[in-house]
Order: C-alpha cells, then sequence, then structure tokens
C-alpha cells in the first residue's frame, strides 16, 4: 500500500505506548547498557521473514524518547513488503539508546507487521470482489490504536474503535429492549449522532432491521445459501457484514455470496510476530532491486 495510503496514527497515543514499553522494560535503568560507554554508534534492522511491514512510527519513538537525535533512515514504505534478509532501516545515535530501545521497538514493528502480514493475506483472498476486511475490537489490550493502523497498512478497513463511537445492537440488546424496533428506536433517541449497525440472526429479523434503518446490518452465522438470500433481499440498500467462523479457506465462498464487509477477529487476535533483528554496525550491501 505505501505510506501515503495509510492514515497516521495521532502522535500523542504513540508517545504514550512508547513511554509504558519503554518503563516496563527499562524501569529505573537498563544495568547491562551501563557497561557501555556511551559513544556514537550505528545499527540496521534486517527482515528474517517475507511481511508487510507496519509499526514504523511507534519504533522511531522508542529510540527518539532516549535519543532525540537518533537518525533512523528507512529504506522500506509502511505497507510494503520485505523479504527475508532485505534492510529495513539504518540508525545513527548512541550507543546507549541504540540498545536499550532495541527490544520495545523490535516488539512494536514485529507484532504490528504481523498484524499487517495477516490482513493483507485476507485482503488478497478478497481480490476481485466487492468484499471488503474489517477488523474488531479483539485487540491487545492497550495496543488497540496501533493494531488498527496496522490493519490498514495491511490494506483492511477499521470497524468501530470501541464501545464508544457506533452503537451496535446484538441479540442481549434486542432481547433486553423487546424487539429490533425498540431496540433501533432506543439508540436514535440516546446516540442520534452515531452509526447504529444491528446483528441479525436469521433473515426474519433482517427484514425487521431492513424496516428499522441503520448504517449497517450484521449477518452472523449465516450460511453460504442464507447469505446469497439476505444480499437479494437487502438489494443494496444497507449494507451488510459477514460476522462469525469467517476463515480464510471459507472467505472466497463467502465474498461470492456478495455480501459488503467481513469482520475478522483474527487479523489482530492470532498474530505471529514477525521475526525481525536489529543489528550493531553498518549493513551489509544489498542486490539492486
Amino acid at each position: 500500500m505505501g505510506l501515503a495510503g495509510i492514515v497516521p496514527p495521532p502522535e500523542v497515543v504513540v508517545a504514550a505506548d512508547v513511554a509504558r514499553a519503554l518503563a516496563e522494560d527499562i524501569g529505573d535503568g537498563d544495568a547491562t547498557a551501563d557497561l557501555l560507554e556511551d559513544l556514537p554508534a550505528r545499527a540496521y534492522v534486517v527482515a528474517k521473514d517475507t511481511a508487510v511491514i507496519a509499526g514504523r512510527p511507534w519504533f522511531d519513538a522508542c529510540f527518539r524518547q532516549l535519543d532525540p537525535g537518533m537518525r533512523i533512515d528507512w529504506r522500506i514504505a509502511e505497507g510494503a513488503r520485505a523479504v527475508p534478509g532485505q534492510v529495513l532501516c539504518t540508525l545513527a545515535g548512541r550507543t546507549r539508546a541504540l540498545v536499550s530501545a532495541e527490544r520495545s521497538a523490535l516488539n512494536f514493528l514485529q507484532t504490528l507487521s504481523g498484524t499487517a502480514t495477516r490482513t493483507a493475506e485476507y485482503v488478497a483472498a478478497l481480490a476481485g470482489t466487492r468484499t471488503r476486511v474489517l477488523d474488531t475490537r479483539k485487540t491487545l489490550p492497550g495496543l488497540r490504536i496501533a493494531q488498527k493502523y496496522a490493519v490498514r497498512a495491511g490494506g483492511g478497513c477499521n470497524h468501530r474503535m470501541g464501545l464508544h463511537d457506533a452503537v451496535m445492537l446484538k441479540e442481549n440488546h434486542i432481547a433486553a429492549a423487546g424487539s429490533i424496533a425498540a431496540a433501533a428506536a432506543r439508540a436514535r433517541a440516546l446516540h442520534p449522532s452515531l452509526p447504529l449497525i444491528i446483528e441479525v440472526e436469521s433473515l426474519d429479523e433482517l427484514a425487521q432491521a431492513l424496516d428499522a434503518g441503520c448504517a449497517r446490518i450484521l449477518v452472523d452465522d449465516f450460511s453460504a445459501s442464507d447469505l446469497r438470500d439476505a444480499v437479494r433481499v437487502a438489494a443494496g440498500r444497507i449494507p451488510l457484514e459477514v460476522s462469525g467462523g469467517v476463515e480464510l479457506a471459507r472467505l472466497r465462498e463467502i465474498a461470492d455470496t456478495g455480501v459488503d464487509y467481513v469482520s475478522v477477529g483474527a487479523l489482530t487476535k492470532h498474530v505471529r510476530a514477525v521475526d525481525l533483528s536489529l543489528r550493531m554496525g553498518e549493513p551489509p550491501e544489498q542486490p539492486p532491486a
């Protein structure tokens, strides 16, 4: 995708995330870094996996919170794909800052690149269809904004950020209100400016949600046959989102029904960190692209 197509994270969020990470790792001081002379030094990061890179703002901030003069020269765009052996960036700064920030910086870059890489797999599987992939609230505690940023870097789309920026009526909300119509009316009365999303579990409930009106209808655990019927009944009036059982192997079958979105908790929940390494010194010569 490249950096230009990704909405950047708020600087205040990045700074706070990094401050917590450094405090957790360094505490009242890096006892091992104290053994080193604090001289100018250079380092570089190399990829050991094929991966979509995400997390540069957090990576950079880890080093610059310890050494504001740290120079970081990136050789790959955010959202671009790296291959094993590729040098991602070079760093020039103080020795102690380089070794003290290394682990926290790599933790951010490896984890967020893992999220972006996983997302890119789903996006690729949907190529040529109208269906777009959404994330969920199943994120690592304290890193929701970071992981949702990584989803964008991988080519995916963001669902609601949390419980505060949309009303989503699920089975328990509807049961407590008495009906979809009653729950939707109550939602509009209390939060008229927020998007309303209604979850349905049958074609009958779909018809009720269409009558009530909303920003999006979430069809939960529908069979492929029922999804095709849902798309026919909705007829484009309200976008349909598929949730539940959205695995990579089944993704194309779901998309071929014509639904607008799939929401996938695995993008941020089942993440394998990308293998990256920071090494002191000058990077090796890279073969021409």
